[in-house]
């Protein structure tokens, strides 16, 4: 038996503002087409199907379409829900699909799997929801649910008891934030507090393969426990992570293979550093004009209206920051111990100025604005005019 893993396709999430819808339905597509080629019979889709509980219509309508091109194949589908979903809503789409479209919200479901056949006998898959413990220990007050890390290993305890009587092959699909992996800052959503939510690989012991969603970047914990990671990238931190899906095979005995399938980046992530003048003009950054391009200046100053001259050379550029290079050497005074030293108005001035501008004291042209700021009686915004002018 082939099983496609995928997950975290966060449909409806936006990248620095900017949609994403299309180009997530370009790479569905390339993953419904790879579906069809090495000819899957089960895709796994383990969570954050939408990215938040109340997504827009056009949401719906592509995974309406994903779900039924991938059921076109003749594979079976099953999808759990994941903390970015609603479950209730996620659910509710679970009525109005086709057969073979199977979509797992329930928590008291854990424990009974969808049962696929092959050539060599039974195939159980065990969908685990994302289980909040807050929300789901009332249904088990026989068991203490403190934690999301309890809460999952009770839900694996179920099934391997569930599995112990039905016996063959088993599949389990989960959504949590598992032990020995590295999350990208500003990406998952945190499920964690602390290390106490965090799941022990041993929770997952006892299926052949176990396809774990949440994390964004594909991760291998052990050969049959395993992140697929998102099919987008939705953030500059994840440049150059491969985008795609595991392969899984199943022999008789158990777990065969397990193999990458790449997914097309339809926008590459560049991160350029430089002073603004040579973002704006050096060839040596021709090659991203056309990339989504996070841009960090490096000039001593901030500069005026820069992410609109940015963007006239690089269209999709989303995100800028000033990063100076020149910071205060070590050894150098505070600004409190700068402040005391100033032995003038213009010193004081200067100090601030030193202090908010990474070292960077006032040049001779505004050297001479202060002097005829202090000396001059006229009101200030008379002076701050005429520098303007």
């Amino acid at each position: 038996m082939r099983i496609l893993h995928t997950s975290d396709w966060h449909i409806g999430r936006t990248f620095h503002g900017y949609s994403t819808l299309e180009a997530l339905r370009g790479v569905l597509a390339v993953l419904v087409e790879q579906v069809r080629e090495h000819e899957v019979d089960a895709v796994i889709v383990a969570g954050d199907v939408f990215d938040s509980a109340t997504p827009a219509a056009e949401c719906y309508t592509l995974l309406s379409d994903t779900l039924r091109g991938l059921a076109d194949t003749g594979a079976r589908v099953v999808v759990t829900s994941g903390n970015h979903d609603s479950a209730a809503r996620l659910g509710f789409q679970a009525g109005l699909l086709r057969d073979g479209i199977h979509v797992i919200t329930d928590p008291l479901s854990v424990g009974t799997p969808l049962t696929l056949t092959d050539a060599h006998g039974p195939v159980h898959v065990y969908g685990i929801p994302y289980l909040e413990p807050a929300r789901v220990r009332h249904l088990w007050s026989e068991v203490e649910l403190r934690t999301q890390a309890q809460t999952l290993a009770h839900a694996m305890d179920l099934v391997r008891a569930d599995q112990a009587v039905r016996g063959g092959r088993s599949v389990a699909v989960a959504h949590c934030f598992a032990a020995g992996i590295e999350a990208t800052p500003g990406v998952e959503r945190e499920i964690r507090q602390g290390n106490l939510d965090v799941v022990p690989l041993s929770v997952f012991d006892g299926p052949d393969y176990v396809a774990l969603g949440h994390i964004h970047g594909r991760q291998r914990l052990s050969e049959r426990v395993r992140y697929a990671g998102a099919p987008l990238h939705y953030s500059f931190g994840e440049k150059g992570r491969l985008r795609g899906s595991w392969l899984v095979e199943l022999d008789a005995t158990g777990l065969a293979d397990v193999t990458w399938l790449d997914l097309p980046v339809p926008r590459p992530l560049r991160v350029l550093r430089a002073p603004l003048e040579e973002l704006l003009t050096d060839e040596r950054f021709s090659d991203a004009e056309a990339d989504w391009v996070c841009a960090e200046y490096t000039d001593t100053l901030p500069q005026r209206d820069v992410m609109r001259r940015l963007q006239e050379r690089f269209p999709h550029c989303a995100t800028v920051s000033h990063v100076p290079e020149r910071v205060g050497a070590p050894g150098t005074l505070s600004y409190v111990e700068r402040v005391r030293a100033a032995r003038s108005d213009r010193e004081l001035l200067d100090a601030f100025l030193v202090h908010v501008r990474e070292g960077e004291g006032a040049t001779e042209r505004e050297r001479d604005l202060i002097a005829d700021l202090i000396a001059d009686d006229r009101p200030i915004q008379k002076v701050l005019a005429e520098a303007r002018s």
